[in-house]
């Protein structure tokens, strides 16, 4: 065998050249006279995978980076695949031990840090990766990912430099050699190889985060696109990557598939598609449908609530707008939107009788079946607990502990000290000090809409609320230290399973994603036992449990499941949503005949 090993290394070589050559031919598939028109309602984050927590930052991430796996654009039920990784990984009888095998040729796009050379993705990229959401510098809302979870992480919490050590290894990480990657847990997990699929745990180089001070603003990865271009709250370009690797979309024979036009369409064609992905910051909501209509922007994900009407009549497409050949999506996004308090702020924070009283007054005070009729124009259902429909784990008999009833609150209030001793109209605290709310609202058309619903509710009850805005990453930054007392949020899963929103309220993700703060021992006791247990009815009963928690202790005032409106003009081809991944994009054309006649 030691004679062996320089011919094969040899051989090695020339494979690995050949894959080169595949990778730099196969850009040709995108084509650059193509330009896809997008926008965002709101400014994007940083574009660093582990710190990006909002929807449209992971939009353009998922885009860049890449992680182990991937769901299958078309296929239904969602089904993960092999990404950078061959295929779905080797487990072990016992559950324990994942083994993935990476592809070889796979490239980052050009940096001058690679110093002209190409720079392969290596298992030990993944190693590197997943070890910064364990960085406590970082900050990361994805720090939960893998806390805890993966064998012998706690030597992570335990360095002796005073700082995070990368050189630290553990039985639970580690690249066995340049193309394997084994990752072992501490126990089973069903919803593991979930987190392989998300952008948070997607590859990114060492050399290149360690030597920019800003790696959000320096995002080199392996996937379809690259940053081209980046006008910070305004505009973003991306170019297809010229070092992506040969790609196409496949499935399974005799796999359920939602679309299989769309399949027929993708058959043996490179992704991706189209050259260039031009994305436009519109907070306005009026703009953005206004210039959706004067053909600026190919599609709009999530018509804007209050302007639903100028799309859909009766819950189909106006007649008007189907004669322009514009297409219309009714998507039952997985996602539920709720507002949280700041279980550590000294006035609506706490566990105390009172304290429990004041957040329950605030969640009756809440007309939940006005904001759906209004506000959403009654493409919502209403949020029955923490879990949406189509998530594992919903239950379809969950009683409705939610309610309306603002006799009650104000009786509670009083209960509770809440009065008004002064007789301005507005209560004080029971020890006689001002009862002062804050809410935080996104600086824009529907946060001031959102301001005016809470304004009302608080008015039923007697209390005073001042609203501080600002914009929407600001925000998410200053609730990751505790100081926001109050702000309404949504959350899209990430997976497709109940423990995805449930992890929201666990105190391992204070400072994270539990931008509430919550801390319950029963709860997180629960949540704890829950993720031990495969989807059934044991783990329903806990999750059941769970929910009478967090409506008992309102640290959410549990909103709606929306639904959201979708509309695209007829050159977009092969467009679908996915109930997880954040865009299509890669799987996208663009018909230029029709466009541009269309345009004229």
């Amino acid at each position: 065998m030691m004679a062996l090993r320089p011919f094969l290394r040899v051989f090695s070589a020339c494979l690995l050249s050949a894959s080169a050559l595949v990778t730099m031919n196969s850009a040709q598939a995108a084509d650059m006279n193509k330009t896809l028109r997008v926008l965002f309602p709101n400014s994007e984050g940083t574009f660093d995978p582990i710190l990006a927590s909002e929807a449209n930052t992971q939009s353009v991430i998922e885009n860049i980076f890449d992680p182990l796996l991937r769901y299958n654009y078309l296929a239904r039920p969602a089904r993960l695949e092999g990404n950078t990784a061959i295929d779905m990984p080797t487990v072990s009888a016992d559950g324990l031990t994942y083994t993935f095998k990476i592809k070889p040729g796979i490239y980052f796009s050009d940096d001058p840090i690679f110093k002209g050379q190409k720079r392969e993705l290596t298992a030990a990229d993944y190693v590197y990766s997943f070890k910064r959401l364990y960085d406590p510098v970082k900050k990361s809302p994805w720090a939960f990912v893998f806390d805890d979870t993966l064998l012998g992480d706690e030597a992570f919490k335990n360095s002796k430099t005073g700082k995070f050590d990368y050189s630290i290894e553990i039985a639970g990480l580690q690249a066995l050699d340049r193309y394997t990657l084994q990752l072992k847990l501490k126990q089973p997990n069903i919803n593991f190889p979930y987190l392989l699929a998300m952008p948070s745990t997607s590859a990114v180089a060492r050399e290149v985060i360690e030597a920019n001070s800003d790696s959000g603003a320096h995002p080199i990865g392996t996937g379809p696109y690259l940053l081209k271009e980046w006008q910070r709250s305004n505009r973003i370009l991306l170019a297809a990557n010229p070092n992506y690797r040969k790609h196409s979309y496949t499935f399974k024979a005799g796999e359920t598939l939602l679309d299989g036009k769309i399949a027929e369409q993708l058959k043996d064609k490179q992704l991706p598609l189209i050259g260039q992905i031009e994305i436009k910051i519109v907070e306005e909501h009026q703009t953005r449908v206004l210039g959706f209509f004067g053909k600026q922007f190919d599609l709009i994900e999530e018509v804007p609530q209050q302007l639903t009407h100028m799309v859909v009549s009766s819950g189909k497409l106006r007649p008007e707008l189907a004669k322009q050949g514009i297409a219309l999506t009714l998507f039952p996004r997985m996602q539920v939107d709720y507002m949280w308090m700041n279980m550590q702020d000294p006035v609506v924070g706490g566990y105390t009788p009172e304290k429990i009283a004041l957040r329950r007054a605030i969640a009756m005070s809440y007309n939940r079946d006005e904001d759906i009729r209004v506000h959403h124009q009654s493409l919502a259902l209403p949020a029955v607990g923490v879990i949406p429909p189509s998530v594992a784990g919903y239950d379809a008999k969950m009683p409705d502990y939610v309610r309306h009833d603002v006799k009650m609150a104000r009786a509670l209030l009083d209960k509770y000290g809440y009065t008004d001793r002064d007789g301005d109209g507005y209560r004080e605290m029971p020890d006689g000090k001002p009862l002062q709310l804050v809410m935080h609202s996104r600086a824009n058309a529907l946060g001031r809409v959102y301001d005016q619903r809470w304004y009302k509710s608080m008015e039923s009850i007697g209390v005073r609320l001042t609203i501080k805005s600002d914009k929407y990453t600001e925000i998410i930054k200053a609730s990751s230290l505790g100081q926001v007392q109050m702000f309404e949020f949504g959350w899209v899963a990430d997976f497709p399973d109940a423990s995805n929103f449930f992890q929201l309220l666990h105190n391992k993700s204070i400072g994270a994603s539990n931008h509430s703060r919550f801390d319950l021992p029963q709860f997180n006791q629960l949540f704890e036992q829950s993720m031990k247990l495969q989807d059934s009815a044991e783990r329903t009963e806990l999750y059941r449990k769970m929910n009478q928690l967090i409506v008992g202790y309102a640290p959410w005032v549990l909103r709606v499941f929306p639904v959201t409106v979708d509309v695209r003009h007829q050159w977009v081809k092969n467009y679908l949503r996915h109930p997880v991944d954040n865009t299509a994009w890669r799987y996208l054309d663009i018909d230029s005949a029709a466009r541009d006649a269309a345009r004229k």
